[in-house]
C-alpha cells in the first residue's frame, strides 16, 4: 500500500515537471485570460445591478421587453463612456497612464452611486488580479504603490484595461470582454430580481450579443476625450438607488 502511494506521488511529480517544461507562456496566458472573465472571480460585479433595481422600482422596467431595451441602453452607455478608458489602459498598461486615466474618470463620473460602484469593482479586481496573476509581478507592485499614494480611486474601467493588457489581451478583445462582462452582470441582476428566469436570461444574452458586437465596432478605439453618455436617463435612475427603501444590490 505504501509502495503504491509512493509510486503515485512520483508519477504526479514527474508529470508536473513535464507539464511545466512543455507549457508555453502564451498557452498559460490563455488560462489567465479565461479566468479573468470567469464569473467565479470574486470581483464584486454581482453586487451591482447597473441601476436596474431602481429602474424596476420606478416602473421604467417591468417586462422582459423593457429589460431588453434597458440592457441595450446600458451597453451603449458603457461603450460610449467607458470603452475609451479601457482602450487607453490596455494600449499603455503602465502605472503613469493608469493614474492619469483614473483621475480623468473620477472627474467624469457625476453620479455618486455609479462612482462608488466603479471604485468598489475596480478595487476588488485589482486586489484579486495582484494576488492571482503572480506571473505579472508589476500588478502587485502597482497596487501597493497606488495604495500608498492615496491618490488613486481604482475605477473599474482603467483597472480592467490595465489588467487585460498585462495578461496578454489585445485592445479589441479587451473592449469586447468589457462589454461581455457588463452584459453578463446586468442580465444576472435581472434574474436575481425575478424579472426573468435563468433560461430566458440566457436566451436574451445570446440575442443581444449581435447588438453588443455592433456597439463595440461603433465605439471602439476612441480617445478618452471622446467619452460621453448616450443615455443620461440611466445615470439619473442609478443615482436614485441610494434612496430606495429596500434594495438587494449596492447600485
Amino acid at each position: 500500500m505504501q509502495a503504491g502511494i509512493f509510486l503515485m506521488k512520483m508519477c504526479l511529480h514527474v508529470e508536473g515537471q513535464d507539464y511545466d517544461k512543455s507549457a508555453s507562456s502564451s498557452t498559460l496566458h490563455q488560462w489567465s485570460q479565461w479566468q479573468l472573465l470567469d464569473s467565479v472571480l470574486p470581483t464584486g460585479g454581482f453586487a451591482h445591478s447597473f441601476g436596474l433595481e431602481a429602474a424596476m422600482q420606478a416602473r421604467i422596467v417591468s417586462t422582459p421587453e423593457d429589460l431588453r431595451v434597458y440592457v441595450i441602453h446600458v451597453l451603449e452607455n458603457t461603450a460610449s463612456l467607458l470603452l475609451p478608458f479601457v482602450y487607453a489602459a490596455t494600449k499603455s498598461p503602465d502605472a503613469e497612464t493608469w493614474y492619469k486615466l483614473d483621475k480623468m474618470l473620477d472627474a467624469t463620473l457625476t453620479n455618486e452611486v455609479g462612482r462608488k460602484a466603479s471604485v468598489a469593482q475596480g478595487s476588488a479586481l485589482m486586489r484579486v488580479a495582484a494576488s492571482v496573476f503572480s506571473e505579472v509581478p508589476s500588478l502587485k507592485m502597482m497596487r501597493i504603490s497606488a495604495l500608498g499614494s492615496g491618490f488613486v480611486a481604482f475605477h473599474h474601467a482603467p483597472v480592467f484595461g490595465l489588467v487585460c493588457g498585462l495578461v496578454g489581451f489585445d485592445a479589441k478583445t479587451t473592449q469586447k470582454a468589457y462589454m461581455f462582462v457588463t452584459m453578463r452582470d446586468v442580465i444576472s441582476a435581472a434574474t436575481r430580481l425575478n424579472l426573468v428566469g435563468p433560461l430566458a436570461a440566457a436566451v436574451l444574452q445570446h440575442q443581444i450579443a449581435g447588438i453588443a458586437e455592433d456597439l463595440v465596432a461603433k465605439w471602439m478605439n476612441r480617445d478618452v476625450e471622446e467619452a460621453c453618455q448616450t443615455c443620461p436617463l440611466l445615470d439619473t435612475v442609478q443615482g436614485c438607488h441610494g434612496y430606495l427603501f429596500s434594495r438587494l444590490f449596492c447600485s
